[in-house]
């Protein structure tokens, strides 16, 4: 049975103008499960005109009043827990029991500390050169944020913006991924539950070219949050010339193993780094860069865990541990990177093909590639799949200098026994995050992430206070007393 997905646009259900759907397909079965409102730039530009008209109650509102919105939004998400993480089952594909209820708990946890930082936007006082005036400097809200997010983690990717630019007092428009758009009408379904006032988020469904790229260009839009690609980051902040941006952009990972590395906790965070949510993460370990006295220990101990703990499956099955990738495209790709890896002189260790006897083809074995080089698409580009692909080093300083001379710089991670060593490699990288001792996939949301300077991994931070940055504007107030 399929459902019908609407526009969801200044608190009322919609229709797109035009009539317009498209079908959703499950990724674990291939099957059709909504129908879905093709959104058109008519649409982004009604909904723009919807958070325009919210915007200004909603930035004079009193931040506890925001603080306490927050709250109910996520009261509001953990009464549907168990229904949101079937939901992201069936239409992302990841794994019931082993990950979908870990992400309904972060997207509650976003909204938890947005109510928090929302009482704490606090300006300055700074001294005037004249003695009879006082300055103010205060936090205000830039008024209607698009944000935009991927298809590789539908709830918490649009939370880390989404949660924040309303707790300061925006109003939004939301492009979500249309390949996980019935996983965006769930949460949009929490957030009316929680009584927003009408037009404060305004959720359009459809083809990213079209509505991302009108909510981006739109001069009725005062700042953009992007998570997604390089190229498609790229091409929004060309389009978004002149507003605020804060961009989450791609990476590859490198997840560095030292020859004096504890070489099971290292293969732990391996299998997390590559193969949590089949591998489509933006942090995800798509370079293992490992010291060649430890190489074959480590492959032999990988190989192992892999046959272990991996269990490829239906994402309803509570003993599957990895699901589908989420669309075509992310298949072939993977496909490519691993045929031209071995064309290319690696050495395919186990899995590097699509799994048959699954409900769809969209199953892709974990896979272990070795002797990966620079000039294999595998070391250069995003996969987004589940492969480790391991590259043998000398030293501290070759791996230094194969992650900086990559394009990504989000994060990177290094495993060693010598904590001067981590030290000094994490000062030495340009990453916008480093992991000594942990995998790629470790993060905490309340901590600044982003791209480091240099990259092309984005701009701006992420996490919790340190959105602050690009979602509000400082407004100087000079006061004459008189």
């Amino acid at each position: 049975m399929t459902e019908d997905v609407r526009l969801w646009i200044g608190g009322e259900w919609v229709d797109a103008e035009d009539g317009a759907t498209f079908p959703a397909s499950s990724p674990s079965t291939g099957e059709v499960i909504a129908a879905v409102a093709e959104g058109s730039r008519a649409d982004a530009r009604r909904a723009i005109r919807a958070a325009t008209a919210a915007a200004p109650a909603w930035a004079r509102s009193s931040a506890f009043d925001r603080a306490a919105a927050m709250r109910r939004v996520a009261a509001s998400i953990d009464r549907r827990r168990d229904a949101l993480a079937e939901t992201l089952a069936l239409d992302q594909g990841k794994p019931k029991r082993a990950e979908a209820f870990d992400e309904v708990d972060e997207l509650i946890a976003y909204f938890e500390m947005a109510a928090a930082d929302a009482t704490r936007a606090e300006g300055l006082l700074p001294p005037s050169v004249d003695a009879n005036k006082r300055v103010l400097l205060e936090r205000v809200a830039r008024g209607v944020v698009s944000v935009i997010s991927p298809w590789n983690w539908p709830y918490t990717m649009p939370g880390e913006i989404l949660a924040p630019a309303i707790a300061y007092g925006n109003a939004v428009v939301w492009a979500p991924a249309p390949t996980t758009s019935v996983c965006a009408a769930r949460f949009a379904e929490c957030l009316e539950d929680a009584d927003l006032s009408p037009g404060i988020v305004n959720m359009v469904t459809g083809p990213g070219p079209v509505v991302g790229d009108e909510l981006a260009a739109d001069p009725g839009t005062q700042a953009v949050g992007f998570i997604g690609s390089i190229a498609t980051g790229h091409t929004v902040a060309a389009r978004a010339a002149g507003k605020e941006l804060l961009l989450e952009m791609g990476g590859n990972g490198p997840l560095v193993v030292m020859e004096d590395a504890d070489l099971d906790r290292a293969v732990a965070a391996t299998l997390a780094a590559c193969f949590l949510n089949a591998g489509q993460s933006c942090t995800a370990g798509e370079r293992i860069l490992v010291h060649e006295d430890v190489r074959d220990a480590y492959l032999g101990l990988l190989t192992a865990a892999i046959e272990r703990e991996i269990h490829l499956g239906d994402p309803f099955d509570d003993a599957t541990t990895m699901g589908p990738v989420n669309n075509e495209p992310t298949a072939v790709k993977t496909e490519r990177h691993v045929s031209d890896a071995v064309e290319r002189g690696a050495v395919l260790v186990t899995g590097g093909k699509r799994a048959p006897h699954h409900g769809s083809d969209l199953f892709f074995e974990p896979t272990v590639l070795d002797g990966v080089t620079d000039d294999m698409a595998i070391a250069r580009e995003e996969t987004f799949g589940p492969v480790a692909p391991v590259t043998a080093i000398r030293s501290e300083q070759e791996a230094i200098d194969l992650v900086n001379g990559s394009e990504y710089g989000l994060l990177s991670a290094i495993f060693t026994s010598d904590l001067g060593r981590g030290l000094r490699f994490a000062e030495a990288v340009r990453t916008g995050w480093v992991n000594v001792n942990e995998g790629t996939n470790y993060w905490e949301s309340h901590l600044p992430f982003g791209g480091g300077a240099g990259s092309r991994s984005g701009v701006g931070r992420v996490g919790g206070r340190f959105s602050m940055e690009r979602l509000t504007e400082l407004k100087t107030i000079v006061v004459d007393l008189g």
